[in-house]
């Protein structure tokens, strides 16, 4: 049997069955390890890499916010660019019920449901970017346009300054 097969992730399936060309990348990791330790175990730039962050509004909608491992979502910002008065995190325990991902393991391609979804206005200075793909140990690369095509999401000032 074939041990190096690769595993493909629901999000890998989604970008092939949308023709969205995608580089993947894998790393050993058991457990939870923040984007920035991810970057520096495959050697990328901080400003390609992005995370992807899940908040609740006072909708009680979700809404999801793709911005670079090294900055903060500006929550005010973030609520304004969804249409909301306010959001916040949800908790880490939520996130599995929620999206169908793990802490760490989470992207915003292929989620339980399609939430609204922005990504940070930064990544339109990148060629490509990298995001989770969608468990732990699994990196993708693709154009920044691609991943909002992908998951239907806009571009969106959302970092704080």
């Amino acid at each position: 049997m074939a041990k190096n097969k690769e595993v493909k992730t629901n999000a890998m399936r989604i970008l092939e069955k949308e023709k969205i060309p995608f580089t993947h990348y894998t790393y050993e990791c058991d457990e939870f390890i923040d984007g920035i330790q991810i970057a520096d175990k495959l050697s990328l730039p901080y400003e390609k890499v992005y995370k992807t962050l899940v908040t609740v509004g006072n909708s009680k909608n979700y809404f999801v916010f793709v911005i670079p491992i090294a900055e903060e979502l500006d929550l005010k910002k973030a609520a304004k660019s969804v249409g909301e008065k306010s959001v916040a995190m949800i908790h880490v325990k939520d996130i599995n019920a929620i999206t169908g991902y793990i802490r760490g393991g989470c992207t915003a391609i292929g989620m339980k449901k399609q939430f609204v979804t922005r990504l940070d206005e930064s990544a339109k200075a990148q060629e490509t970017i990298i995001v989770s793909g969608g468990r732990i140990g699994s990196q993708i690369e693709l154009k920044p346009d691609d991943l909002l095509r992908a998951c239907k999401g806009e571009y969106a000032d959302i970092i704080a300054k």
